[in-house]
């Protein structure tokens, strides 16, 4: 005959890690659960690996003036200079 003990199977249910038991909790995996220096090693290995393969691209002088003036159109939301000031 087995006779059930509510004690431990209190504790059972206590250690266990099952999402039930984990309800509004995140778990950290992937990039998340790694330094913040590992993170950063990673990202510049594929950056490193890209411009090895050609694929990467460096931004000339003009492209570069361009990409700025088109984000401070867009920040402005196409306001004019004199229409900022007002």
């Amino acid at each position: 005959m087995t006779t059930s003990n509510p004690t431990s199977a209190a504790a059972a249910s206590k250690g266990s890690t099952r999402p039930a038991n984990r309800v509004g909790t995140k778990s950290r995996r992937g990039f998340a659960a790694m330094s913040p220096e590992t993170q950063r090693r990673i990202a510049s290995e594929g950056g490193k690996a890209s411009h090895a393969s050609g694929r990467g691209h460096r931004f000339s002088a003009e492209e570069a003036r361009d990409a700025g003036r088109k984000g401070g159109l867009v920040s402005r939301r196409g306001k004019t200079a004199a229409t900022a000031n007002k």
